[in-house]
């Protein structure tokens, strides 16, 4: 592809290289500017220069952008309910079972590969056409995700998720009485004894806050729950309502699973994962800076176990 070329003005003597090219260039992030440079794509007056070099009036600047090669994930006819798309993100309603992105033992089959199906205006996320995964949801999890479908996406996305500007918010049902507002501040890091699970005991561990915002008792023993999360760690809910507790009613791997169940509620014993889903997603347009908000149903699955559960605890009155 050819080069851009740019003229240094008066004004932005001093400035940093990269900082000036991402200001008058606008469509290309600061962190893909600064790949460009580390890849020798960037020439101040003929020569490759650093992402710090203080620039000087006059100077030439020389900008090579190359097409974004394929993916290396292959693209897969997976059914991944789309929400909304336009240039510059989709917003998907990511089924419970599907694993985010390919990783050992799920090479296929992930979120990703079906994105790479269904979005064919993917603008390259690191010089490479991918969708740009900014934040995650459990296997086992169901609920709404945003994607970034370029560089520029993607980093303003990061950053609001990195300044808690995200509203996330989950439908969990769980074990006893759990009361409104209650707020659980407890690091998370991964289990030293069991590296599959985490922990809110591990030695290294990260900040995490989650906070019940409403509940809807159904007996003493189950309430439902709607949660948010004003950090984004992995298994965050599961390990904070299990640490307090009150697991995730299906959740296996947090003590979630009663071998026990009162006939009232032997509907629970229908489910084959969590019963939690992120049902409600708010954040700005990653460019214009639109506030957008999107709300997802909980799906099949866990609706038919709500169901059967309130018309067995109504027929016991």
């Amino acid at each position: 592809m050819p080069a851009d070329t740019v003229t240094v003005e008066a004004e932005h003597a001093g400035s940093r290289l990269d900082r000036f090219l991402a200001a008058v260039l606008g469509t290309i992030s600061r962190s893909q500017i600064q790949r460009l440079i580390r890849e020798g794509h960037v020439r101040v007056d003929g020569r490759p220069a650093k992402a710090n070099l203080s620039l000087k009036k006059g100077q030439a600047i020389a900008v090579e952008v190359p097409e974004a090669v394929p993916s290396a994930v292959a693209a897969e006819p997976l059914p991944i309910p789309i929400l909304y798309q336009d240039e510059d993100i989709v917003v998907v309603d990511k089924p419970a079972g599907m694993v985010v992105h390919p990783a050992a033992g799920h090479a296929t089959g992930t979120l990703v590969n079906a994105l790479l199906h269904s979005v064919d205006d993917l603008s390259g996320i690191g010089g490479e056409k991918r969708p740009g995964i900014v934040h995650r949801l459990d296997k086992g999890t169901s609920g709404l995700m945003v994607v970034a479908k370029n560089d520029a996406a993607h980093e303003a996305l990061a950053q609001q998720f990195h300044d808690r500007q995200v509203d996330k918010e989950y439908i969990a049902l769980v074990w006893g009485e759990v009361q409104p507002g209650r707020r659980i501040d407890a690091p998370i890091g991964r289990d030293p004894e069991d590296r599959k699970r985490m922990s809110a005991r591990a030695r290294r561990s990260r900040e995490a806050v989650t906070r019940v915002v409403r509940t809807e008792p159904l007996t003493r023993a189950l309430t439902l729950a709607v949660v948010a999360i004003h950090t984004g760690r992995t298994h965050q809910i599961r390990v904070h309502l299990s640490a307090i507790g009150h697991p995730v009613v299906g959740d296996a791997l947090y003590g979630g699973v009663h071998r026990r169940v009162p006939g009232d509620l032997r509907a629970v014993t229908r489910l084959e994962r969590p019963f939690l889903h992120a049902a409600r997603l708010a954040f700005r347009h990653p460019l214009n800076g639109r506030r957008m908000e999107f709300t997802s149903p909980l799906p099949r699955d866990l609706q038919s176990v709500l169901d059967h559960l309130r018309e067995s605890l109504q027929a016991r009155g």
